[in-house]
């Protein structure tokens, strides 16, 4: 079994798609707020975008999607030092994990990016979800910005101050 590594056509977006939403699934036991399904027409015109721009890569076996890469690079407003490459989705279907497509998709990724005159790929990855977090180390990959969350909760009233002394 070699995988295919190839740019995506139109004709995967449906089959992307449909990895992307058990891609976020997935993530909801890493603490992801994403909703897969309901997310799943917004993630199709976003993958269509990526497709558009020469940002999609799929992985096949046997002619079949098994996995896919979405990628841009930033064109934003600040000027940055480097130009920064964006990873936003990797992923592979679980009977087609520890194959080394994974390692494939990225090295697509990273041809491209290069060709593209990316200095440096960012990705964000659940920090729980430790395989991710093992996977994109044995590739190069270091933490470099931490992202930090809480919930927000209502707050009792405290019976000792008035609001006029806050």
């Amino acid at each position: 079994m070699v995988p295919e590594i190839d740019y995506a056509s139109a004709d995967d977006l449906e089959a992307i798609t449909d990895m992307w939403v058990r891609l976020a699934r997935g993530q909801r036991a890493y603490g992801s707020y994403v909703r897969a399904d309901e997310n799943r027409a917004t993630m199709r015109e976003t993958l269509a975008a990526h497709l558009a721009a020469d940002g999609l890569f799929v992985a096949r076996v046997d002619g079949d999607p098994v996995g896919f890469a979405s990628v841009s690079v930033e064109r934003g407003a600040l000027d940055l030092e480097a130009t920064r490459g964006t990873l936003s989705n990797l992923y592979v279907e679980p009977d087609f994990r520890n194959r080394g497509i994974g390692s494939d998709l990225l090295e697509a990724v990273d041809a491209a990016f290069s060709e593209a005159g990316v200095d440096v790929v960012i990705l964000e990855v659940m920090a729980d979800n430790e395989a991710a977090r093992r996977f994109y180390r044995s590739h190069g990959f270091e933490t470099f910005r931490m992202a930090m969350h809480r919930p927000l909760e209502e707050r009792p009233e405290n019976d000792t101050h008035s609001k006029e002394e806050r």
